[in-house]
């Protein structure tokens, strides 16, 4: 099975046509795709009433894509506001138990930074954040390059399946360490987690005077021959995987709603899923 979906619900303005739609904009969402990418778990750990809410307001069968607090994976700057790293997790974990426990929650990816290079310290940083979140769906996405070197590349494969992490596929700009390659293997039978970002070489790095990095760094939209040559790359990945979760992060210019529904209907999936009939008729 492959869902494909959006990283976070709330900035697609394209899929938000009246005032109605604007107030619930989860539930407008979880109408055209049945996974979503939660970033704001990301910034701070969220309250139970919160996930409880986005449970609530979709539909049987959908399925959220939690992003790890910061603090998690290496990203925070400043005070932590969690007495040590094990209450972090737990904290963490019993955030997002609502949505395991109503069989929402696809996976926890871990996304670690440019500078999470392969060295035996992240390798044990990795054992660590599977054993404090033992039980649940861990997605990793490296963001260094040497995570993937030749001569390393199927050793963190097989590190990836033995110790039953999710492995993230990105495809994304390549200009220098601080990006992947797109490696199409999967990891773990149950899941494998594909990433959008995007080909914007230009804006990957840094952000030009007078904008930020949101604007840039993900201003890409991918044409249809690009999108058809990962039509195929995903029914490769879907003959290892039980599900294919396939998140569009492309947003800086409001291009990722638009590519997920060229993607779904490529691949003809949109009467399979059950969805809204409005989403075949959108763009």
């Amino acid at each position: 099975m492959i869902r494909i979906g959006l990283a976070g619900w709330g900035d697609h303005d394209d899929l938000y046509t009246t005032p109605a739609d604007k107030k619930d904009k989860l539930k407008v969402y979880s109408s055209h795709f049945p996974v979503v990418e939660l970033d704001s778990s990301f910034y701070a750990v969220q309250p139970l009433r919160n996930t409880m809410k986005w449970v609530k307001e979709t539909p049987p069968g959908f399925g959220f894509v939690v992003k790890a607090y910061q603090g998690m994976t290496g990203h925070l700057r400043g005070k932590n506001p969690f007495e040590s790293t094990e209450q972090m997790f737990r904290a963490f974990a019993e955030s997002i138990e609502p949505m395991r426990e109503a069989g929402k929650l696809t996976a926890v990816l871990m996304q670690y930074p440019p500078w999470f290079d392969c060295i035996r310290e992240n390798v044990d940083a990795l054992r660590e954040a599977k054993s404090l979140l033992d039980g649940l769906p861990l997605a990793v996405e490296f963001r260094h390059r040497s995570w993937y070197a030749p001569e390393v590349r199927e050793r963190t494969l097989g590190f990836l399946e033995q110790e039953g992490w999710i492995h993230t596929v990105c495809d994304e700009p390549q200009v220098g360490s601080g990006s992947v390659p797109i490696v199409l293997r999967a990891a773990n039978p149950d899941l494998t987690l594909v990433r959008f970002h995007g080909r914007n070489d230009s804006g990957w790095v840094g952000a030009p005077p007078g904008k930020s990095w949101r604007d840039v760094r993900y201003l890409y939209r991918y044409s249809r021959a690009e999108l058809l040559e990962w039509k195929e790359r995903l029914k490769v990945l879907e003959r290892s995987s039980r599900e294919v979760a396939v998140i569009f992060n492309n947003n800086s210019g409001g291009d990722a709603a638009a590519n997920a529904k060229e993607m779904m209907e490529l691949l003809g999936i949109e009467d399979e899923q059950g969805l809204a009939p409005r989403q075949l008729d959108l763009f």
